[in-house]
């Protein structure tokens, strides 16, 4: 019973996978009107498939013994770490804070790596370097090539007519390419701990995985491609292959080492890099920063003290968790209170001096 409610959570969860994070992925093509929702959609979906049927490999196994030993993965343990990251996308929706799958995912397999002492601090450490430097580095080559594109001779083959339809094949190519990235890259959250629990194995999961994401991208990702498309900002078709080809090459890099990434955050550092080349710090405001760190802390964190405190309660039967439980909830509203707190005093503090 165990097993079918373990493969049916980790099946859901890549579900969920495909409707937000790589639906995304064909925003910048549907919202130019380069290609039609469906069409968007279903191209979506069969990137996604091929990036992890042909090189998530990697990914699952650092998610299902690269950073706790598999041994670790019993059925029950596969289970509350699968159930853990979903909880934690589910109650971070609740409140509005946008999470990474691959924290998430990574947050809650090192919960249970906690409990059992046996977390391989060193790979850890390595993949948490990986969250720091690649939207980093995203932010910079996002710079690099805007800047390329302002060079006066650049600028003119851009503008001509004929190159219009080439920008909008090569927009289309951009965006599979980043689907497939993270197909490579975001099938492994949901099925590394069934793998490391041997209830599939990682050619079954990447298949199964794979064809889950896919089916959400096509039935539940219309939403996310609407939003990423025409409801953020608008982008030029020469902008969007410089954001999309940079997050797919990043991802497709970091994939082949095994290292699971925050694409979302990798392409919200591509777009504000476009922004600086073209506006100047004016870009660079406060909260934008302040909400790509608190993703970063917040989304390992949560799913990792929930993996924690189930396993503890329920197979270690150690009810003094719920204390250690509650400490970190108060604590995060209390953070949470502090912030909007202070946000409306300074809004109230500008428009008193703007009054003045």
């Amino acid at each position: 019973m165990l097993t079918i409610i373990a493969i049916t959570i980790g099946l859901f969860f890549a579900v969920n996978i495909g409707a937000s994070g790589a639906a995304a992925s064909m925003g910048i093509s549907y919202g130019a009107g380069v290609v039609k929702k469906r069409v968007a959609l279903f191209l979506c979906a069969i990137a996604v498939f091929f990036g992890a049927w042909l090189g998530g490999g990697e990914v699952v196994k650092t998610i299902g013994g690269g950073i706790v030993p598999s041994s670790t993965f019993t059925v029950a343990i596969a289970l509350i770490v699968l159930a853990s990251a979903a909880l934690s996308l589910f109650l971070a929706n609740i409140f509005g804070i946008p999470l990474s799958t691959s924290e998430v995912a990574v947050g809650a397999v090192v919960g249970a790596g906690v409990v059992y002492q046996s977390v391989f601090v060193g790979k850890f450490i390595w993949i948490a370097i990986f969250w720091l430097l690649t939207p980093f580095a995203a932010f910079v080559i996002a710079i690099l090539a805007a800047t390329i594109l302002k060079i006066k001779f650049i600028k003119r083959l851009i503008e001509k007519p004929k190159a219009g339809p080439f920008l909008a094949i090569l927009v289309v190519l951009m965006g599979l390419f980043e689907a497939f990235s993270a197909g490579m890259n975001n099938v492994a959250n949901a099925v590394g701990p069934l793998v490391a629990a041997k209830l599939m194995s990682t050619g079954d999961a990447i298949l199964w995985g794979g064809l889950a994401v896919a089916l959400g991208a096509i039935l539940f990702g219309h939403r996310v491609l609407e939003t990423n498309g025409k409801k953020i900002t608008k982008l030029k078709l020469e902008e969007g292959c410089v954001i999309s080809g940079t997050g797919a090459s990043i991802v497709t890099i970091a994939s082949l080492f095994g290292i699971p990434v925050p694409l979302t955050q990798i392409t919200t550092s591509s777009i504000i890099g476009i922004g600086f080349a073209k506006h100047g710090k004016s870009v660079l405001k406060k909260d934008i920063v302040v909400q790509l760190l608190t993703v970063w802390m917040v989304s390992p964190v949560l799913s990792m003290v929930l993996s924690y405190t189930i396993i503890q309660l329920l197979i270690e039967k150690n009810g003094y968790s719920i204390v250690a439980m509650a400490g970190v909830v108060i604590s995060v509203l209390g953070v949470m209170f502090l912030m909007k707190r202070s946000a409306s005093q300074g809004t109230i503090s500008q428009a008193n001096i703007s009054k003045k």
